[in-house]
C-alpha cells in the first residue's frame, strides 16, 4: 500500500490505527501553529480542502434528485396531453396510478438503507438503482392500459425508494450538524428545480414530439426523461463518494482521517440510552423502532406530506387559471423558482442561527395563507400568487429533514434505519394526498385546500411539542455538565 506523511510521520493509506494517528496529528497541528511553526498545515486548511472536495462530489446528488422527481411526477404533465384518454382511465384510476408508487416506495426504504449502511458503497448502490428506475420510466411510455401503468409505477417507487433516504444518510456521514441543513437544502432544492424546469422540459417535449414515429407526445415524455436518468446514473458511478471510512483515491490520508474525526466530535455522546443500546449489541432496527422520537417525527412528516400533496397536481392547479395546456405548464415554473430561492435562504439562516422549529413554522404559516387565498377566490391573479406561497412550503420540508438528522445522531446503524423509516412511514401522507385532489372538487379545490391547512396546523403543533422535549433534554445535559458528569459539547438543535 502507498504511504504518506503527516507532520513527519509516515502512514499507510487506510488502516484504522494509522487513521487514528493521523487524527492526532491534525489536532496537534493547531498547537504547532500557535507556537509559530507555520510550515505544518493546520486543521483549518485541511478541513477547507476536505469540504471543497466533498461538496463537488455531492453536487451530483442534486441532479439525481431532479431526475428522481421528474420521473416520479411526469405523469401529471402527461395527463394534460392524452395520458388518461389513451389508457382509457376512469374515476379514481389516475389517482391510483399516482398513489401506487408510494406503496413500493414505502416497502423498500428501510431494507435499502440497512443494506447501504452494511456495504458502505453508495457510489455503486445508488447509481445502480437509478439505472433501473430510469429503465422502468422508459417502460411506462410503452404501457397500453391501466394495469400496465400501475405495474410500472409500483416498481418505479420500489426502486426509487433507495435514493432519498440513502442520500440523507450519505450527507450525514460527511457533514456536521451545523453544515447539514444547508446541504440538505441544496439536495432537496432538486424537488423544486425539477418542478420548475421539469415542466419546461415537459412542455417542449409535449409540443414538439406529437406523432413522431407514430408515438403520442406523452409517450416520448417518458422515453426521453427516462433515458436522461440512465445517462446521469452511469456518470454518477464515477463521481459519488462512499463513506469516509471506505472512500479512497480522491482524499489524502489527512483529509480522510479528519472526515472521520469531525463526525466523532460533532456527535459527542448525546443520548446515553442510544450508546448503551449500541454497546449491548442491539440492532439499528430495534433501536430506531423503540425510540418514540422516531415515531413522532414520522407522524409529523406524514402530516406535512399531505399538505405537500399539491405538488403532484401542480399542473392541474395551474390549469384552473384558464389557459391552454402549454401555457399552464409554463406558468408552473416561476412559483417553483421562487420556492427554490426561499428554501435555500431559509435553510441557510436556520444553519447559521442553529434553530429549526421557528423556520419550519414560518414556512408552513405562509403556505397556509396561500391555501386560504386559493379557497377565497377564483381571481386569476390571486390564485396564481397563492401557488407561490404554497410552493415555498417545501422550505419547511427541507429544514425538518435537517432537524431529523440532527436529532437522531447515533449510532450510525440506528440513524440509517431511522431516516429510512421516517421517510417510508411518511409516504402514507403521499398516498393519502393522491386522493384529496379529485377532479370533482375542482376548479376551486376548496375541500383539498382545507385538508392541507388542517394537516399543516397539526404538523406545527407536533413539532412544537417535540421542541419542548428537546429543550428538556438539553437542560438535563447542561445539568450533568455542571455536575462534572459530562465533558462533551453535544446539545440538540431546537
Amino acid at each position: 500500500m502507498s504511504s504518506r506523511s503527516l507532520h513527519g510521520i509516515a502512514y499507510e493509506r487506510l488502516p484504522c490505527e494509522d487513521i487514528d494517528i493521523a487524527c492526532e496529528g491534525i489536532l496537534d497541528s493547531d498547537i504547532a501553529l500557535q507556537n509559530g511553526n507555520d510550515e505544518i498545515p493546520d486543521r483549518e486548511h485541511v478541513e477547507r480542502s476536505l469540504l471543497r472536495k466533498v461538496d463537488r462530489r455531492m453536487s451530483i446528488l442534486v441532479l439525481i434528485y431532479i431526475l428522481n422527481y421528474i420521473d416520479r411526477n411526469n405523469a401529471a404533465a402527461a395527463r394534460l396531453r392524452g395520458f388518461e384518454e389513451d389508457l382509457h382511465l376512469e374515476g379514481q384510476q389516475f389517482n391510483t396510478i399516482l398513489s401506487i408508487l408510494y406503496i413500493g416506495y414505502t416497502l423498500m426504504q428501510v431494507p435499502s438503507n440497512m443494506y447501504l449502511e452494511k456495504i458502505g458503497r453508495p457510489s455503486i448502490y445508488l447509481p445502480t438503482c437509478m439505472v433501473i428506475w430510469g429503465l422502468i420510466s422508459i417502460l411506462t411510455g410503452t404501457t397500453k392500459s391501466f394495469i400496465g401503468a400501475v405495474c410500472t409505477r409500483f416498481f418505479l417507487g420500489f426502486v426509487e425508494a433507495a435514493f432519498f433516504p440513502g442520500a440523507l444518510f450519505l450527507l450525514s456521514k460527511w457533514y456536521k450538524r451545523r453544515e447539514l441543513g444547508q446541504r440538505t437544502a441544496i439536495l432537496s432544492c432538486g424537488i423544486m428545480i425539477s418542478n420548475a424546469f421539469g415542466t419546461l422540459l415537459a412542455s417542449a417535449i409535449l409540443d414538439g414530439m406529437e406523432g413522431v414515429m407514430g408515438q403520442a407526445a406523452w409517450r416520448w415524455l417518458f422515453y426521453i426523461e427516462g433515458s436522461m436518468t440512465v445517462f446521469v446514473a452511469i456518470c454518477a458511478i464515477f463521481i459519488l463518494p462512499d463513506f469516509p471510512a471506505t472512500s479512497s483515491g480522491w482524499l489524502t490520508v489527512e483529509e480522510q482521517a479528519l472526515a472521520q474525526l469531525r463526525m466523532e466530535e460533532d456527535v459527542g455522546v448525546g443520548n446515553e440510552e442510544e450508546i448503551e443500546g449500541f454497546k449491548a449489541g442491539e440492532s439499528g432496527l430495534k433501536q430506531a423502532l423503540s425510540d418514540w422520537k422516531v415515531w413522532w417525527l414520522a407522524l409529523a412528516m406524514t402530516s406535512l406530506n399531505v399538505l405537500l400533496s399539491f405538488n403532484a397536481f401542480f399542473p392541474t392547479l395551474s390549469a384552473t387559471l384558464g389557459y391552454s395546456s402549454t401555457v399552464s405548464l409554463l406558468l408552473c415554473s416561476p412559483p417553483w423558482m421562487f420556492a427554490t430561492c426561499a428554501a435555500f435562504l431559509m435553510s441557510r439562516h436556520s444553519d447559521q442561527a442553529g434553530e429549526r422549529f421557528g423556520h419550519i413554522a414560518i414556512s408552513l404559516v405562509v403556505g397556509i395563507v396561500g391555501f386560504l387565498m386559493a379557497m377565497g377566490t377564483m381571481s386569476t391573479a390571486v390564485r396564481y400568487l397563492s401557488l407561490f406561497l404554497m410552493a415555498q412550503s417545501y422550505a419547511a420540508f427541507i429544514v425538518l429533514w435537517a432537524w431529523v438528522s440532527n436529532s437522531i445522531s447515533r449510532p450510525q446503524s440506528k440513524k440509517a434505519v431511522a431516516l429510512a423509516f421516517i421517510n417510508a412511514f411518511s409516504s402514507v401522507g403521499n398516498i393519502t394526498g393522491s386522493y384529496i385532489w379529485p377532479k370533482s372538487w375542482g376548479p376551486s379545490y376548496w375541500g383539498s385546500c382545507a385538508i392541507c391547512i388542517g394537516t399543516g396546523a397539526l404538523c406545527i403543533i407536533m413539532l412544537w411539542i417535540f421542541r419542548r422535549h428537546l429543550t428538556k433534554l438539553n437542560k438535563e445535559i447542561e445539568d450533568k455538565k455542571i455536575e462534572g458528569g459530562r465533558s462533551d459539547d453535544f446539545t440538540y438543535l431546537l
